[in-house]
């Protein structure tokens, strides 16, 4: 029998042991989110060293208070960061829509619930313009976003006539964000909502469609698309859902001041961002955590209620708070090549 006619051995493909990248992956993932949150237990004992009022209870409840803002703009940006992208509108882009919550409620006297469905739907229409630009014309997310940031600027000051919109006349839309679900309980509905919030978004990550879709579209764009994905599709709804977060961000910071403040928003962005990074988000791409993002969150509080509890001057708290994000963004370059060595 000639060497062409012999027949080769069977021998078994050599597969990996079930889940053996998977689990290096969840393991460097839970391993960073383990980092981040010892980080911020090391700032909340540095604070409460130097000044003990920092760990009363009433303090500590403003820190949760002043992340939910923070935080559901940070959910937002975590999706679209996943997929590689970047949202430059959603501080503005809530001031939008907290003014447009406030001419649901105050102009056209609708009831509180309109109030808030339709500044979620301020946000998420915001979204999917995002989205056509970035997914349809294919114009780069820095720039459209950044376009649409000028926009949300221009268009609550418009709105708005330049003045803010207060809610006084809106009974029980403050207590949204400022009431307490149990008498004597310390911390504020805000804060229930923007954990509920967080669950569902992590839920969304991690169960669905969507949230596949999100780390394969920021792994592999090219791939995904090749196949059979609509990228463009499904790029467009990830803009939408985080927008539809930026929304209830704008109605959450009208409810805790009891005004739509029009130019408000300005900066809160860069915070959003730096939430997302601090806690794991790769800026390439690919990877991230609805945990690692509310940790981030809360390094932003701890840390700008901290450098005010021990009296530090707002510009030297501008100055840290850009030493961390340069820091947190320098970890992830780090973590980038050290995944591709």
């Amino acid at each position: 029998m000639s060497l062409i006619d012999t027949p080769t051995p069977r021998t078994k493909a050599v597969q990996p042991s079930p889940g053996d990248g998977t689990l290096s992956v969840r393991l460097r993932s839970s391993l960073q989110q383990l980092l981040a949150f010892g980080s911020l237990i090391v700032l909340v004992v540095l604070f409460g060293s130097l000044n003990p009022r920092f760990l009363v209870p009433s303090n500590l409840s403003d820190i949760l208070l002043s992340t939910v803002v923070i935080g559901l703009l940070a959910l937002g940006a975590t999706f679209v960061i996943i997929t590689g992208g970047i949202d430059l509108s959603v501080g503005t882009g809530m001031s939008l829509c907290s003014v447009m919550t406030g001419v649901v409620l105050t102009y056209l006297g609708m009831p509180l619930w309109a109030g808030v469905i339709g500044g979620v739907l301020m946000g998420a229409l915001i979204g999917a313009v995002n989205g056509f630009l970035i997914s349809v014309l294919k114009i780069p997310p820095f720039i459209a976003t950044l376009a649409t940031m000028l926009v949300a600027q221009g268009m609550a000051l418009v709105v708005s006539g330049t003045k803010p919109i207060y809610f006084t006349s809106t009974e029980g839309f403050a207590n949204l964000a400022l009431g307490k679900p149990i008498s004597g309980l310390v911390v504020p509905n805000a804060v229930f909502i923007f954990f509920g919030a967080a669950v569902l978004a992590g839920l969304v990550l991690s169960k669905t469609l969507l949230g596949r879709y999100t780390f394969s579209i920021g792994s592999n764009e090219e791939a995904t698309a090749l196949s059979g994905i609509n990228v463009r599709k499904w790029k467009l709804w990830i803009y939408i859902a985080a927008g539809a977060f930026t929304g209830l961000a704008g109605v959450m910071i009208a409810a805790r001041l009891n005004s739509a403040q029009p130019g408000q928003g300005t900066g809160y962005e860069l915070q959003a961002i730096a939430a997302v990074v601090i806690g794991g988000t790769s800026l390439a791409g690919g990877k991230g955590s609805i945990v690692g993002t509310v940790i981030g969150a809360l390094i932003m509080s701890v840390l700008t209620n901290g450098l005010r509890v021990i009296s530090v001057p707002q510009e030297w708290q501008n100055v840290a708070i850009g030493v961390v994000i340069l820091v947190a963004v320098y970890l992830d370059m780090l973590r980038r090549k050290e995944r591709t060595t």
